[in-house]
């Protein structure tokens, strides 16, 4: 463009403006564009869900209806028998056969009777060597300030206190 040409310049700014008109128009139909994109997806992502879940309630509703209470009573009531016929078998098993076995409450009498025993000899030994204990004062204790008197007198209160 050449200098001083005003109506060139002027055409060339118009130009410029409808440019930058048409990009801001491109810009917002993008943007709208791209939040289609991403409604759709959700949409779509949700419709998967509830899919999903329509069928895992599906699902549950005919395990309910195959399983039922009735039948979840009835095994576990057969496996509380078995548990009990499998705890009989081991009591039963766990029996011993040696007719040469004595009671364990006579051996745990017996048992008893030597400890006492072997305790009352211990009690009736002699003390191995006389225990030396420290001399007694003769003297009296000196006696107590009137302050600290006091304070032993508040100390005693506060601990009674509590």
């Amino acid at each position: 463009m050449a200098k001083g040409d005003k109506k060139g310049a002027l055409f060339a700014m118009k130009r410029k403006k409808l440019y930058e008109t048409e990009i801001d128009k491109i810009e917002n139909v993008k943007m709208t564009l791209e939040t289609q994109v991403i409604n759709l997806e959700s949409a779509s992502q949700n419709a998967e869900t509830f899919k999903a879940m329509q069928a895992g309630t599906n699902t549950m509703k005919k395990i309910r209806t195959d399983v039922g209470i009735d039948a979840v009573d009835n095994v576990m009531d057969e496996i509380k028998e078995e548990m009990d016929m499998a705890s009989e078998i081991n009591n039963a098993i766990a029996q011993p056969v040696d007719p040469l076995l004595t009671d364990e409450d006579e051996l745990l009498a017996e048992l008893n009777e030597l400890e006492t025993a072997d305790l009352e000899a211990e009690l009736l030994k002699p003390a191995p060597t006389p225990i030396s204990l420290p001399q007694v004062p003769a003297s009296k204790l000196p006696a107590l300030a009137k302050d600290e008197e006091d304070d032993l007198k508040k100390l005693e209160a506060e601990l009674a206190g509590l």
